[in-house]
């Protein structure tokens, strides 16, 4: 059945026990529009998402960088749920993370480790809740909210904003729906009888997400983390490139309101060109993060073949520190497999060289941090 993106009811509000929760509306149907201004949005969107997706193809060692990419946007995304972590703080090993951190540290890692095992899994697996359910344990396992079903859709009401239900900002649906819901959005994903450009496809399946809010706790990254997914599993994107969170930290309030808008007016039509102009302007900071990225790589790489003799050992350093951007002396030894004294040689020309500097914010540790490297990822962060 075609349905007009104009013509979108939301859902209902159900009365329960002392409070109203909404149900929305299912979204597996073939979805239509007239207005142009979708056309030439979805047009930009595409084209910066395959320009995204080039780079990957033409990075040096690109996997290297991914992992960065990863990082920041775990740390970003758990930023907007009250994390207090910076990029240099991640990339720490935990002996050396300051204590106070230590919970907000291992929230991060946990979003890597997620992102890593998603990724993984759907080379074997279509997108699916049995997916969705498994990083969802992992994200939620020994932080904060690991008392709160990690890995189960939830079995009791969840609300957004104030101290409960009754005073809520937003309820999402009763738990009794969410069984159907989900269905609902799982048949969307893989209806090959319907029509959807897969970018619509995408913008409809986060909203519906957050309105269905279907966990009891980590609602938010999931469906940030989805969107990545969705566009890896549906051969959008070949790597995980693509990352929303530093886009709608910056935009919270609007990301929010578009968001309550389809819920109170309908207006999935606006949602679409927000998610749109999102994906874009994300899209093309990453071109801009791998082009700095690939100028940093050429530099580095010039730089080691200059260092004759210690050339190879260099070269391997920097490939390392892609890696581990924050090292110790120690660390450079194991890693290259060579003693302490050459090490601490190679560290120090590389100090002198301006790649390297001593990292400041640890008395307990003597590290040494990749400043140019972090940079390219802290400037949009």
């Amino acid at each position: 059945m075609r349905k007009r993106l104009e013509d979108f009811n939301s859902g209902s509000w159900r009365e329960q026990y002392h409070y109203r929760s909404f149900l929305p509306t299912q979204i597996n149907y073939e979805w239509v529009w007239e207005d142009g201004e979708i056309n030439v949005l979805l047009e930009k969107a595409t084209r910066s998402l395959s320009e995204l997706n080039a780079y990957t193809q033409i990075v040096p060692d690109v996997d290297l960088f991914i992992k960065m990419h990863v990082a920041k946007e775990a740390n970003t995304s758990s930023k907007i749920e009250g994390t207090k972590t910076e990029m240099d703080d991640i990339v720490l090993p935990k002996s050396v993370v300051l204590p106070e951190k230590h919970d907000d540290w291992q929230e991060v890692q946990n979003y890597v480790q997620a992102m890593g095992q998603a990724i993984d899994e759907l080379n074997r697996l279509p997108l699916s809740f049995r997916l969705i359910k498994t990083i969802h344990s992992t994200l939620l396992s020994g932080v904060r909210g690991e008392h709160k079903q990690p890995g189960e859709i939830r079995k009791t009401q969840n609300w957004i904003g104030g101290s409960n239900p009754g005073n809520a900002h937003f309820v999402p649906p009763h738990q009794d729906d969410l069984a159907e819901l989900l269905s609902d959005l799982e048949k969307f994903w893989h209806n090959e009888t319907i029509f959807v450009p897969h970018l619509i496809k995408c913008a409809i399946t986060h909203y519906q997400f957050e309105t269905i809010h279907p966990f009891c706790d980590g609602n938010g990254r999931i469906g940030r983390l989805l969107i990545p997914l969705y566009l890896i599993s549906f051969k959008i994107l070949d790597k995980p490139s693509l990352y929303m969170s530093a886009y709608l930290e910056k935009n919270r309030n609007e990301y929010y309101e578009a968001l309550d808008n389809v819920r109170g007016q309908h207006n999935l039509l606006g949602w679409c060109k927000f998610f749109l102009d999102m994906l874009t302007q994300t899209a093309e900071g990453g071109k801009q993060t791998f082009q700095k990225i690939k100028q940093l790589n050429d530099e580095m790489t010039n730089l080691a073949m200059g260092m004759q003799k210690r050339g190879g050992n260099a070269l391997a350093l920097i490939k390392y520190l892609y890696e581990n951007p924050i090292v110790s002396i120690r660390d450079v030894s194991n890693k290259l497999n060579i003693t302490y004294p050459p090490a601490n040689q190679l560290v120090q020309d590389f100090v002198e060289k301006g790649v390297l500097a001593p990292y400041q914010k640890q008395s307990n540790a003597q590290l040494y941090i990749f400043s140019k490297y972090m940079d390219i990822f802290n400037i949009n962060a």
